[in-house]
């Protein structure tokens, strides 16, 4: 399938996840850097695109895709030839969605409250991640028996949930620096050609 694309990226932001996923999907796309020190990211026209003046972001033959979990099952289905999403209807599709969907309401607010140093809630059943450590004994779970999320097959989840535990490494989570498991399924998505394109 072919389409316009455009991407709005800054390396040093979310973004970098999408950047992975389009070299995964063998998309064709038009980067345009968003510097934030410069504001680009709250000029008119950018806010036009997205009021929350915020990446990632593409825009694909004039419609703006953004939230990286959406852009990235949108990548996965527009471009099958890469096999990067489950057949739909699948009861592989219903593990692969729980891993994007997890990514986003779980890992990521349980990271935030970590790095951000906040009070454990008294009642973790009132938040829709748990704790912390819930989060990562289900993603510790989840790579014990195969290498990818969805077992043998390398997905589109795995850029999402790959991406965020290789960024909170990076920014010293602890207990996902000590995991052996996550350490090794952060490894081997470095090491996928699709990834290293992005760091060149």
């Amino acid at each position: 399938m072919s389409h316009k694309i455009v991407f709005y990226h800054n390396p040093k932001s979310r973004a970098a996840i999408v950047h992975w996923m389009l070299e995964e999907a063998g998309a064709d796309y038009e980067t345009r850097l968003v510097d934030f020190q410069k504001g680009d990211n709250r000029t008119p026209e950018f806010l036009a695109l997205n009021p929350m003046g915020k990446i990632p972001m593409i825009v694909v033959d004039g419609t703006v895709i953004t939230e990286a979990p959406a852009i990235i099952a949108w990548l996965a289905d527009a471009y099958p030839a890469a096999g990067l999403a489950p057949e739909v209807g699948s009861l592989q599709r219903g593990l692969y969605y729980r891993w994007l969907f997890f990514g986003g309401s779980c890992i990521e607010p349980a990271l935030v409250d970590q790095m951000l140093h906040r009070p454990p809630v008294e009642q973790k059943s009132a938040l829709g991640w748990g704790s912390f450590d819930d989060v990562l004994d289900t993603v510790e779970a989840g790579l014990r028996a195969a290498p990818w999320l969805l077992g043998e097959r390398f997905s589109a989840a795995d850029v999402y949930i790959g991406a965020e535990l290789g960024w909170a490494g990076h920014f010293g989570v602890q207990r996902i620096k000590d995991s052996q498991l996550i350490d090794d399924y952060v490894t081997r998505c470095r090491q996928r050609p699709a990834y290293l394109r992005t760091l060149v």
